[in-house]
């Protein structure tokens, strides 16, 4: 499996878990490239760079000696450079980017946009020098799951296109490898209602096309606050003020039936809140991808927080690859 196909509903952390996941892979020594597909230049923020131009720059140094690599993909670039490879038309593409003519036909022909993308990342799973695959993985922060299917079913998106030659050969290539075993399509969750219900969609739907879905991956997992025998009791508002007097009188506390009360309220709220997660996480595990859970974060997502993360994910990789 070298190439980690990302996806998500907007919110759920997905380009988070994608850098993650790219950090993990690349521990011990591998070489790992992360591509960013949406222009949101959200790679370049979470490892506090630059923002990122159409070309392959180290982002981080992992454990053991690894490295990630990051690209955002440039459409008008990708065109150029397609123009070049198949049609030898580079100084004709530099004309057709002047003239505006390449936002004029990716708006025209939206599955061309796809195609430009799938295509610049299967040339980077693909890519040889010497003889040898330049990247160990290649992970992809992908687009949301209501677009996923459609961007990577890049056959279908061009039927309309192209019957044959370069475009449908290239887009050929493309699910020739988005089909195969060494690609897995990951699906970031939280466990909430919307998110929980797109990831049941976004599998469905990858399954009938034909694409290989991977783990399910819920981010932002919480634990909870309470003992696990008083959080029933909780939910059902059978918690009182009155029973947390002696506790707040025994810590010299002034204002304790408001204080208590308040309490309470946020004990009732949040036992309520974790007990329908957890029926939620329930509906996850009932989908049979394999599963992993990464926790909340109390800080802000920077560097130390990504390998945190990348640990997790390495032992759930470790599990898969020993299953």
């Amino acid at each position: 499996m070298r190439c980690h196909v990302v996806t998500g509903k907007g919110g759920t952390g997905k380009t988070t878990v994608a850098a993650a996941l790219a950090l993990s892979l690349a521990a011990d020594g591998g070489h790992v490239l992360l591509v960013e597909t949406e222009g949101r230049q959200g790679i370049a923020q979470l490892f506090d760079t630059p923002p990122l131009p159409y070309e392959e720059r180290r982002v981080a140094v992992a454990r053991g000696g690894g490295e990630v690599k990051a690209l955002a993909i440039d459409v008008e670039a990708a065109f150029l450079e397609y123009l070049d490879m198949f049609y030898n038309l580079k100084r004709a593409g530099r004309a057709l980017r002047k003239m505006g003519a390449i936002d004029f036909a990716t708006a025209i022909a939206p599955g061309l946009r796809d195609v430009l993308l799938t295509g610049k990342i299967k040339e980077a799973v693909t890519r040889r020098e010497k003889g040898r695959l330049v990247y160990d993985a290649v992970v992809v922060d992908a687009p949301p799951t209501g677009r996923i299917t459609r961007f990577l079913n890049v056959t279908n998106e061009v039927a309309g296109l192209a019957r044959s030659g370069p475009i449908r050969a290239q887009s050929d290539g493309v699910m020739a490898v988005f089909r195969s075993p060494q690609t897995a399509v990951h699906v970031v969750t939280l466990l909430e209602d919307m998110p929980v219900q797109e990831t049941a969609d976004a599998i469905t739907e990858l399954t009938a096309a034909g694409l290989p879905v991977g783990s399910v991956i819920v981010n932002m997992a919480t634990e909870p606050l309470l003992p696990a025998a008083s959080l029933a009791r909780t939910a059902e508002g059978r918690l009182t003020g009155a029973d947390l007097v002696p506790a707040l009188t025994a810590a010299q506390l002034t204002g304790i039936d408001g204080l208590a009360d308040g309490l309470v309220a946020e004990a009732v709220e949040h036992a309520r809140r974790w007990i329908a997660q957890d029926a939620l996480r329930g509906d996850v595990e009932a989908l049979g991808r394999p599963l992993v859970e990464l926790p909340l974060s109390s800080s802000p997502i920077d560097l130390g927080c990504l390998f945190e993360l990348a640990d997790r994910l390495d032992g759930h990789l470790r599990d898969e690859v020993a299953a």
